[in-house]
């Protein structure tokens, strides 16, 4: 179909998000994340189980950050959701229920 991206193909919008977005995305999840932990003791659990693996030789070479992990798991989660309902989009012209998305998608207006 004209103006897909071999890349992305049913999900080339979503992928165009992803690869322009996500390090924005990132910044604005992580501090989110990282209070929502907080708030019911994640965080400090997870260092008191975290800290001997860390003092281990090379252990402080590992990516042991919870917050990152977390906030990288949401992000993946997200984007994931929105490529399925971009590919359910793209397959069923009654879901472009709106101007912008008949537009975008392609339809009659």
């Amino acid at each position: 179909m004209p103006g897909r991206s071999s890349k992305g193909g049913d999900t080339a919008a979503t992928e165009y998000l992803k690869d322009k977005s996500s390090g924005r995305l990132t910044e604005v999840f992580r501090p989110i994340v990282h209070e929502a932990m907080s708030k019911v003791g994640v965080t400090r659990k997870y260092q008191e189980l975290s800290e001997p693996i860390q003092n281990l030789p090379f252990g402080e070479d590992l990516n042991l950050n919870l917050d990152d992990y977390v906030t990288a798991g949401a992000l993946k989660g997200l984007l994931y959701k929105l490529g399925e309902e971009e590919k359910k989009i793209r397959q069923d012209p009654a879901a472009r229920g709106t101007e912008l998305l008949k537009k975008v998608f392609g339809g009659s207006s």
